[in-house]
Parts: C-alpha cells; structure tokens; sequence
C-alpha cells in the first residue's frame, strides 16, 4: 500500500483510530513520496510515537522501534558481533587467519539491532527512533548516513544499503536541542496539544457511550493543568484514561470530590498532585 495524497494518509490513519489533521497529513505524505525521514517534536504525550504505530498498521508492515537513552551506542542500536559463536568456530576450524578472517566478520555472525534489521529488510517498514534527544549528540553524528543515504558502513563488512528504504520516523521531546546536521536531513513535523473540540473527539471516539458535556468539563481541566508550571502535564493518552475512570464510575459531572480521588490518573508526580489539591481543587467550579 502507498499513499496517493494527503487526504489518502489521512483516511489510512483515521481508519486505525489516529486522529490525523491536514499538517500530519501533509508531513507524512511527503515523507513518504521524498522517502525522507521524518522529525516530529513537541511536548510529551501529545501522539508522536503513535504516528509511527498508526503508520505501520495503516501499511501493514512490521514496526521496529529504537528506544533511545543516554549512553545509546551502535552495538545497541546496529548490530553486534556474536562473540560466542566466532569463539566456537575459531575453536573447531585448524586453519591459519588469512583464510578464515573473511569468514569470521561475515553475516553470519552478526547480531543485527533495529537499523540494521530496518535496512536489511527485503518489504517496506516503519522504523521509530524514539525520543532522539535522550541519546548523546554522538549517537546522533552516528545516525547521520542512515538518515541521508538509508545505509550504514560496518568497518569489518563495508557499507550496507537499504534493499527497502525504512519509513523512518523520529521524534523528540524538546529536551535538548538536536543539531542542525540531523535537521537538514529530515522533513519536520510539530505537534502541540490539540484544539478543544478535536481532543473532545478523539476521547468520544476512544470512550464511546460517555456523554460529551462530561468530556468537555474533562478537556478544560486538563487545558487548566497544561497551563500550569507542572513536572509532568496531562498527555492525551491520560485524558482518555481519565474519561474512562469517569464512565467506570458512573460519574456524570467532574466535580472536586471526584478529582480529589482519581486525581492520579491525570497526573504522575506526587508534587503536582500536592500543587493541584492545594491550590486549584479547592477554586475549582464547573
């Protein structure tokens, strides 16, 4: 499957339950037709990974994720020697190292990781690199070859080429600032929490038999936390949970006996629930 316009990315992706606007759209049918990565920012929690999910359900085809983190390297990241198994053929092998090195650095005795699993792929897939700006601007200046050529060069193997260039997406939580060099090699996608009405949409449709006045009285006090100096602010994903709380409850309006109970299901850090219980709960009217 390949998408023929926006509105067809759009279709393909509201039909695995993503709710795509015309900017995703846009973004992801360029990227796919310029077969150029795809670099999406913005807050936590706001359905950048869930692009690369909804991609991969809408082409079906596989999905290989690199989680990143600090210290990430490419032995986790590309591939890694099977030292073991090069041991028990250097072992059961009488020959001299001339004619068995070649042997010994061969595709056999590699351990492949997700970019190298992506590029090898003889059918099209997603690849996510997830949450770049928690590994080191090393691992980055390393990923750089991959981006621009869809390949990567294995000192003892040479340079392997994608058989299938990967739909490659990456996403960043803005927690450190990327380099203009991973930049330029990437079309550029932002997201920021939706509009009232849309994040009203997605829970209805995620939630289906809530009543809606009550999802809306849930967007605004999750917009009233967002607004606020928060560890961690209330992702869309949490909102849902949060409506669905609310329907297992039979509650019918949110009011400030409720929240004082459910209150962690839209917030994680226990400072922000002190905050929220002091100072918001006890104004907090309808």
């Amino acid at each position: 499957m390949s998408f023929q316009s926006p509105i067809d990315v759009a279709k393909a992706l509201n039909k695995v339950g993503y709710f795509c606007d015309q900017q995703i759209a846009t973004a992801v049918y360029l990227s796919s037709q310029l077969e150029k990565p795809l670099l999406i920012e913005g807050p936590a929690g706001v359905g950048k990974t869930e692009i690369a999910l909804a991609l991969s359900q809408a082409l079906k085809v596989p999905l290989l994720r690199l989680q990143c983190y600090p210290g990430l390297d490419e032995a986790k990241a590309l591939y890694e020697w099977n030292y073991q198994k090069q041991l028990l053929f250097l072992q059961t092998v009488k020959t001299n190292w001339q004619e068995i090195k070649n042997d010994l650095y061969s595709e056999e005795f590699l351990l492949p990781r997700p970019l190298l699993k992506a590029l090898n792929s003889d059918q099209k897939n997603v690849l996510l690199i997830d949450e770049i700006d928690k590994s080191d601007e090393e691992f980055e200046s390393f990923l750089l070859e991959t981006l621009a050529d869809y390949a990567i060069t294995i000192p003892e193997m040479g340079r392997i080429k994608a058989k299938v260039p990967p739909f490659i997406i990456i996403t960043s939580n803005n927690s450190r600032e990327l380099s203009d060099a991973l930049r330029r090699r990437c079309l550029y996608l932002y997201l920021d929490y939706p509009e009232r009405q849309r994040e009203i949409e997605i829970i209805l449709n995620k939630v289906p038999g809530i009543d809606e006045r009550l999802v809306g009285q849930l967007v605004d006090f999750a917009n009233r936390l967002r607004s606020r100096d928060l560890k961690k602010k209330p992702s869309i994903a949490e909102t849902v949970e949060m409506a669905r709380t609310l329907k297992l409850l039979n509650s019918t309006a949110l009011s400030p006996d409720i929240l004082e109970t459910t209150l962690g299901v839209l917030l994680k850090h226990w400072e922000d629930l002190k905050y929220i219980k002091e100072k918001e709960l006890p104004n907090y009217k309808l």
